[in-house]
């Protein structure tokens, strides 16, 4: 492979070096330079730490190399103003340093423009406090689940096997079942790697039904039942939308179905698996939350919710509304946003297509409230939870708790190649390749997701104790701030508008559009939008 002949040609010139210096010793002097260059590679080779080093012996030291050299190149992009300087690279090294146990501390104080509009920061207070001396958990489950489950404050958020590879969904597992957080399976089925460790299982269902479908693609109840009954399902969310392709069906290529993971979704091998854009198993809010209420007595009561990106406010509106005539509620319910990642997403749905994460989680916490039902729900965040910040700010503003996949992702040894779509992922990540998987030492990794976790939710109750707060529901909108232009900054209870409880059923100063939303929205029909003037037999103007 091209990727040890570097490896390979220092081993076969060591060779040849000696066995010519045999011959003429003066050729000996030529070993200084290829003997270390050899044991260096065969080094790489042997050790686990580093899953570039591990697949890619020798030249594989070029990527730490640039590495080594970043902040001097961070600051000059500092120093010179530039606004593409990528904020989000910050983050990623705050992951990997936490991931590998690593100081955080950073001398000099913020490298952030403080003054660059959008800025973002929480209040502290002088009556600081001790941070809460362990994590809080935070139950899932409504008055009709039976068995409900305590959960972290961040957990994995959902990334399929096949997508994953085997080491890396295991690491995961691991990690999750040492920290005791919750693992998202993903839409691809719940497989073996999923069970070894005996992790939390937050098990996801997609419009592909995998892991629970009929030979056409429907959904099979026993076979639902059936995996659903595993001790460590711990919940069942139902997918019905994604940040990265909101309204877009998942696809695993090809490449990547091998005869495991074609077994495990219940579909051909080597052939490109392309989800439906929508379920089959109902088609209205009403049939939404009954199919959900199926599906949690199907479960023995385990906690069921939904997942999804909002488009339509008058979606969730219509989902209020027939929570309201049914009765029926579900346990959770995962908002993502439109800037989630994927593996593979078409340029048009991952940069024009979804509502943003924060203004998301506050639209369904406040839809909840105004009708409500917001106790009954918990809200998981979804959508670049990276540090302790991110956490605080997305419980600020109406979540429960977080899940994070990029932040996972980068605990595993991501390096942002950009190969995950190709089968050719050089960290062993987002690859079926037995040569590429082998790098991820499943060990090591675990110990990084662990820690990242861990880390990650002792920083956000650090935060919380300098904020002079004891308790994570005392976090509120006014205690976020951020920067609006170059002389002005507000909090996010004066920029967001928040619903009070019951205000939607009021209809009292509604925010100017959402009154007409709420009006349009119904309990047995989606919005799709004006066809002709018309929205269900009445006309919109």
């Amino acid at each position: 492979m091209v990727r040890y002949w570097f490896f390979a040609i220092a081993a076969i010139v060591l060779f040849l070096v000696a066995a010519v210096s045999l011959a003429w010793p003066p050729m000996a002097w030529s070993l200084v330079v290829i003997l270390p260059l050899f044991l260096l590679g065969l080094r790489d080779s042997l050790q686990r730490g580093h899953t570039v080093l591990r697949n890619f012996p020798l030249i594989g030291h070029g990527r730490y190399f640039m590495e080594m050299v970043r902040p001097e190149i961070q600051q000059y992009f500092i120093e010179s103003n530039i606004d593409a300087y990528p904020i989000e690279r910050e983050f990623r090294s705050v992951v990997y340093q936490r991931a590998k146990g690593e100081l955080e501390t950073k001398p000099f104080g913020t490298q952030r423009d403080v003054y660059r509009v959008g800025y973002e920061w929480a209040a502290h207070s002088v009556a600081a406090r001790e941070p809460p001396p362990e994590e809080p958990r935070v139950t899932i489950g409504g008055p009709d689940c039976r068995r409900p489950y305590p959960a972290a404050l961040l957990n994995v958020s959902a990334m399929s096997y096949g997508a994953m590879s085997k080491n890396a969904v295991l690491a995961l597992n691991r990690g999750a079942n040492k920290g005791r957080f919750a693992h998202n399976t993903g839409e691809g089925g719940i497989s073996p790697y999923h069970l070894e460790a005996g992790g939390d299982l937050i098990w996801q269902i997609g419009t592909g039904y995998f892991g629970c479908r009929t030979l056409d693609g429907r959904f099979d109840e026993d076979r639902f039942a059936e995996q659903a009954a595993g001790e460590t399902v711990r919940m069942i969310e139902l997918k019905l939308s994604q940040g990265a392709k909101p309204g877009h069906g998942g696809v695993l290529p090809g490449i990547k179905v091998d005869a495991e993971i074609a077994r495990i979704r219940g579909v051909p091998a080597g052939q490109t698996v392309v989800s439906p854009p929508h379920h089959t198993a109902f088609s209205t809010p009403v049939e939404l939350l009954r199919f959900l209420a199926r599906l949690r007595s199907l479960g023995d009561g385990k906690p069921v919710g939904f997942k999804l990106c909002v488009g339509h406010r008058s979606d969730l509106f219509a989902l209020c509304k027939a929570m309201l005539e049914t009765g029926i509620t579900p346990d959770f319910i995962t908002v993502d946003g439109g800037e989630g990642g994927t593996g593979a997403a078409p340029l048009e749905f991952s940069n024009s297509l979804g509502m943003p994460a924060r203004d998301a989680w506050i639209f369904v916490h406040g839809a909840l409230r105004g009708v409500g039902l917001r106790d009954r729900v918990r809200i998981i965040a979804s959508g670049k939870i990276l540090t302790g910040f991110h956490i605080i700010r997305a419980l600020a503003v109406g979540a429960d708790l977080c899940a994070s996949a990029r932040g996972m992702m980068l605990a595993l040894g991501c390096i942002q190649a950009l190969r995950c779509n190709t089968n050719h992922c050089p960290t062993g990540v987002t690859t079926q390749r037995p040569s590429l998987v082998y790098g991820l030492d499943v060990r090591d990794k675990t110990e990084r997701v662990y820690r990242f976790q861990r880390e990650t939710v002792r920083g956000a109750l650090e935060l919380l104790g300098a904020m002079g707060l004891q308790r994570l529901e005392d976090l509120r909108p006014e205690h976020i701030f951020r920067r609006i232009d170059d002389l002005r900054i507000r909090n996010f209870g004066e920029i967001y508008d928040f619903l009070e409880p019951g205000q939607l059923l009021d209809g009292h100063d509604l925010p100017p559009g959402m009154d007409r939303e709420w009006a349009l929205s119904r309990p047995d029909r989606w919005f799709v939008g004006p066809e002709g003037g018309q929205y269900g037999g009445a006309s919109l103007r």
